[in-house]
């Protein structure tokens, strides 16, 4: 790698303990307002001190977040579909690395749709920001969509889709945990970071996080189970506990009743 390259990443998954707790909070570009995310701005704010990088798209970034703040940040640049639309899958390149150089981004995300029927375009989209993101040392972190219409959760599917990214030059994986997900990691080439997916009760999503870095996963991308959480800051800090400071899930769920539990 290219020493930009290597610094951006860095700024991702921290060198020191090759660790990560990034907060997704790119679900607006085909949800729309979502429950607890309707006002970007108060949700990401108090939350941003304790992740090590944000994900989320350019309008939100440049609308919503304070630009004096210290977290990387991982843009979404895929999107052109939405929750009513036709087919989720239908997806593009939406934002340049150009764009995301001059925001400072860390890193460009996008999503990748394995056994859709618009898989080939999303798989040469991401060839084609892997070879932008190459001119200009910027990282790509490819995200495994699922779904009825395509793969579901399962080791199988989930290997072969985050595998696939890795061999079109991805530098970053972001997946779904599932049974036997030692496999998944075991396949693939580069760094994986596990989705929290939709709202679970917080010792699940603990158990999700501790079960998926014990699997070898590099760290977690969590939204809805943090920031739909009724205590969304103990919450992340419960996860970083996990992530950073190599907690039991038992021990981090004690963490985050304690810390709700004050005033």
């Amino acid at each position: 790698m290219d020493w930009g390259l290597k610094n951006r990443m860095s700024k991702i998954i921290r060198p020191e303990n090759g660790r990560a707790v990034m907060l997704a909070v790119d679900h607006g570009y085909f949800l729309g307002p979502t429950s607890r995310l309707e006002v970007p701005r108060t949700t990401i704010a108090p939350l941003a001190p304790y992740a090590d990088s944000i994900m989320l798209t350019r309008g939100v970034l440049r609308s919503s977040v304070d630009p004096s703040i210290c977290n990387s940040i991982v843009l979404r640049v895929s999107g052109g579909a939405s929750i009513v639309g036709e087919d989720l899958s239908n997806e593009g390149i939406i934002t340049s690395v150009e764009d995301a150089l001059r925001l400072n981004a860390s890193g460009i995300a996008l999503s990748i749709f394995v056994g859709s029927k618009h898989e080939r375009q999303t798989l040469l989209a991401l060839s084609e920001l892997v070879n932008e993101g190459q001119k200009h040392g910027m990282p790509v972190l490819a995200v495994t969509a699922v779904g009825k219409e395509i793969g579901q959760k399962d080791a199988r599917y989930l290997a072969l889709a985050s595998r696939i990214a890795a061999e079109i030059g991805a530098h970053i994986v972001k997946t779904y945990y599932c049974e036997d997900f030692e496999k998944v990691v075991e396949s693939c080439p580069v760094p994986i970071v596990v989705a929290g997916g939709k709202k679970i009760p917080e010792k699940d999503a603990l158990e999700l996080t501790y079960n998926s870095l014990k699997a070898g996963a590099a760290g977690v991308d969590m939204g809805r189970n943090i920031w739909q959480s009724d205590h969304p800051v103990p919450m992340i800090k419960a996860v970083r506990e996990i992530v950073h400071k190599d907690a039991t899930a038992k021990d981090a769920y004690e963490l985050f009743k304690k810390l709700s539990s004050k005033k």
